[in-house]
């Protein structure tokens, strides 16, 4: 593995005390710094770039998952960052890392948009009150007759698409292995539970085929239920990467103009 570049080991300090941080505070750090709907009234600005910094907490119910869930993108940061840190310099990094950050959100927010307003959509042409969805968005309750009426998974869908919230690393990450894979196609990166080697041409393609699968059909590769991944901020970081290693291979950009 290549040296820790420092500006990856920067980005890795920074994500340990924020997850370090967020666990001793508890909720409240969760509500300020984790991405919210922006109508919700718990949005604030700077959430879309401090909740790439945010991860899943180890208290409640599924607390390993949410150590897994720093361990894979400190992982994926330093063997990927570090390689291209090491060509870029830390100025094109730290650009890139934080600009596909912000499209993962973007990506993320304009999904969440759109599942909010069909729902909304769909409840109005039930004729669902104004009361009605207020409690639905409140508390998550409706009346027996609405329930009736309109799917529950219209109901759940506008609840979760307006309180949800998104945080972690993963679409700024997804935009780092896009990028390597446009840099070195031909690496050959090992994958837990596949025996052989896959090129990262074909590995970086593959995984953001099943995040769209995952993403449109609103479940987890490894359970029944929901995934409670934000898998279209994942693809996002991952577009955000594709574009910018696009236009700065078509304008010819290079480490010198940076540093």
């Amino acid at each position: 593995m290549m040296r820790m570049t420092e500006t990856v080991k920067q980005l890795l300090i920074i994500n340990i005390i924020f997850y370090i941080g967020s666990n001793y505070v508890g909720d409240m750090a969760y509500q300020l710094f984790s991405l919210y709907y922006p109508e919700n009234h718990s949005f604030r600005l700077w959430q879309p770039l401090t909740s790439m910094f945010m991860h899943a907490p180890v208290y409640g119910q599924g607390s390993s998952a949410g150590i897994m869930h720093i361990v894979f993108n400190m992982f994926a940061l330093v063997s990927f960052g570090s390689a291209l840190e090491h060509y870029w310099g830390a100025k094109k990094f730290i650009f890139f890392y934080i600009s596909c950050g912000l499209g993962a959100a973007l990506l993320h927010t304009g999904f969440n948009y759109f599942e909010y307003h069909q729902a909304l959509e769909a409840l109005q042409n039930a004729h669902a009150s104004t009361t009605d969805i207020a409690s639905i968005l409140k508390e998550g309750k409706y009346s027996s007759g609405l329930g009736e009426q309109v799917p529950l998974s219209t109901i759940e869908q506008l609840y979760f698409s307006f309180n949800g919230t998104s945080l972690g690393a993963s679409g700024a990450i997804y935009g780092l292995l896009t990028a390597f894979a446009f840099m070195f196609p031909m690496a050959e990166l090992g994958i837990m539970f596949i025996p052989i080697p896959i090129k990262a041409k074909y590995f970086v393609p593959g995984l953001l085929a099943v995040d769209l699968f995952l993403g449109f059909k609103g479940s987890s590769l490894f359970g029944s239920g929901g995934t409670g991944i934000a898998h279209f901020a994942h693809v996002g970081g991952a577009i955000t990467g594709f574009l910018m290693m696009w236009y700065w291979k078509k304008n010819s950009f290079n480490k010198n103009r940076w540093n």
